[in-house]
């Protein structure tokens, strides 16, 4: 090729490239080239972070980058690569397999043979690699050939090798607030280079309210709607400045659905909430949680079975039909189903929400079976034990045995723990509901048992 050819070559594919990023989605566009241009992830990438201290000494090490989709994972990985001009490849755990891990680590060493500079691997989506998958990537990054960059929606603590995330650092990108969702889509609106070039459109507060609102955290969600609402609109005739609506936000926006993928983090967080929201007393945040987790597609029978389960965790003797509603409640969200089931599910929420609390029934199951476990099989009592054969008998089996309907008030007194623990109390109710009542009917009891 002559250098007329080349030169003319390098020339169209950079007019290509100019193209191509000009027609370029919005969000793609607004990619933050450098560290100071990412909004809304000071603790990550802030002052005195350690991804900041790192870049300034022109290092950095292998990082597992968490954070919900849209929160910047792979924009900072490109970042760090161009801030510390490293060599950079990315694949999706998706698409990808060890072959194709194979040929970057093999091109990572020549890169390091040539240039003596590590490579930066990203994997996006890393939690989607098996265990096998991910522990080919460890001698590589023991060895410095690799610097690792795993990208992931997921708890690293439950998706990632314990060996592999020991030789990371763990980044954690926030879900964006709706102050920053706010600043970026202004940013956007105003660039005339990389942005929309529209200064003067006017946003109506609703609208900018609700598109980072329903965006729930995600830049390129929020822009991807933002790029939408502008290009819908028309210009007035009179060639007045534009205005972007509420009505042109919710055209664009289409509703995303909540962040609760079952097995995943935000499940067990969700309903950690909702639990603990009945637990407080709290009807209205136990409402909401539920809400959040019937919206998102959950099994309202799991649902229900949490409730059957606080029932006597929470509440127990204090509320004794608190049980019998949960019990209830879960047989008829069986028996009616969605979407009626969620009046059932509410009902009853409210009612274990607001019944007086007591865990006393699982203190007590918890401390025995510790006694269990620490002391054994201890022996039954022999007054205790049945005796169908004269052996038995002649062994002292029921020899002293007390029956209590023959005593005063039902109630004999006699010893029924084993020796070993014959002091010990489990079962300490609480002054709330009808464990007020059953604590000055043990007290009774036990004050007669002394006599």
């Amino acid at each position: 090729m002559h250098m007329a050819d080349r030169t003319l070559f390098d020339k169209s594919k950079v007019d290509a490239d100019q193209i191509a990023f000009k027609v370029a989605p919005l969000a793609e566009r607004m990619r933050p080239k450098k560290l100071s241009e990412i909004v809304g992830q000071d603790k990550a990438v802030g002052p005195g972070s350690m991804l900041a201290e790192a870049l300034a000494a022109g290092f950095v090490p292998s990082m597992i980058i968490w954070g919900p989709p849209g929160s910047g994972k792979t924009t900072l990985a490109k970042i760090i690569a161009l801030e510390l001009n490293m060599p950079f490849v990315a694949f999706s755990a998706v698409l990808s397999g060890v072959k194709e891990v194979r040929e970057v680590i093999a091109q990572a060493r020549q890169t390091l043979a040539t240039q003596k500079k590590a490579t930066i691997l990203f994997v996006d989506e890393i939690h989607r690699f098996n265990k096998g998958q991910q522990d080919s990537f460890l001698p590589h990054v023991e060895s410095g050939v690799l610097i690792l960059f795993g990208a992931t929606t997921e708890n690293p603590s439950f998706e990632v090798n314990a060996a592999l995330l020991s030789r990371c650092r763990v980044v954690v990108l926030e879900p964006l607030s709706e102050e920053a969702l706010a600043e970026i889509c202004r940013k956007a609106i105003a660039d005339a280079k990389r942005g929309l070039n529209m200064p003067d459109l006017v946003v109506e507060p609703e609208a900018m309210s609700h598109l980072c609102r329903s965006a729930d955290g995600d830049a390129r969600r929020a822009l991807t709607a933002l790029e939408i609402a502008v290009y819908s609109i028309r210009k007035p005739a009179d060639g007045s400045v534009k205005t972007l609506t509420l009505a042109d936000i919710e055209r664009a926006s289409s509703r995303k659905a909540l962040r609760h993928d079952k097995g995943a983090e935000e499940h067990y967080n969700v309903v950690s909430a909702f639990i603990k929201s009945m637990r407080a007393s709290d009807p209205d945040a136990a409402v909401y949680w539920m809400a959040r987790m019937l919206d998102a597609g959950e099994d309202p029978l799991f649902v229900a079975r949490r409730m059957v389960i606080l029932a006597s965790e929470d509440i127990g003797n204090a509320d004794p039909r608190a049980l019998e509603l949960a019990v209830a409640a879960m047989h008829a969200v069986h028996f009616v189903g969605m979407p009626e089931a969620r009046i059932i599910l509410s009902q009853a929420v409210i009612y274990l929400a607001v019944a007086p609390k007591s865990n006393a029934g699982y203190m007590a199951i918890s401390e025995a079976l510790s006694d269990v476990a620490e002391y054994g099989s201890l022996a039954v009592p022999l007054h205790l034990r049945n005796a169908p054969t004269k052996l038995m008998k002649d062994l002292g089996y029921s020899k002293g045995y007390q029956y209590d309907h023959g005593s005063e008030g039902a109630h004999s007194g006699q010893q029924c723990l084993p020796d070993r623990l014959v002091d010990r109390t489990y079962y300490r109710p609480s002054d709330r509901g009808i464990e007020e009542r059953i604590s000055k009917r043990l007290e009774e009891l036990r004050q007669r048992k002394k006599r």
